[in-house]
């Protein structure tokens, strides 16, 4: 498995601009397919971003299409998530997952990950 540690979280208002990141240690960063996910109070676990392990491929919920970019850094063994245009349903503890296999596939379902991070909380206020 691998350690993740996510930060960037806070307090914003709607509109706003937020910046994840998720420094990982343990397994091979470099080898590691990452994803975001977001849990609201009181709601599931859901998907919000993945990234194969060289960054060439990227894929988002469609919620957060447009607004959102994730995007890594292997020489600092980090993965980041640009929130943009920040709606009120974007309030919720984010976290940063490393997919169990090497290949990109099913990474939006949240058990197809095997190391997660502690989660940061975002909240977007009116």
């Amino acid at each position: 498995q691998v350690q993740l540690v996510e930060s960037g979280g806070g307090l914003v208002q709607a509109g706003g601009s937020l910046r994840l990141s998720c420094v990982a240690s343990g397994r091979t960063f470099s080898r590691c397919n990452m994803g975001w996910f977001r849990q609201g109070s009181g709601k599931e676990r859901e998907f919000v971003a993945a990234i194969s392990s060289r960054g060439g491929s990227r894929d988002y919920a469609d919620s957060v299409k447009g607004r959102f970019t994730i995007t890594r850094d292997n020489a600092k063994n980090t993965v980041y998530l640009q929130m943009n245009s920040l709606k009120l349903e974007d309030t919720a503890v984010y976290y940063c997952a490393a997919l169990r296999w090497e290949n990109y596939i099913n990474y939006i379902r949240p058990e197809s990950y095997d190391s997660w991070g502690q989660g940061t909380q975002v909240t977007v206020s009116s």
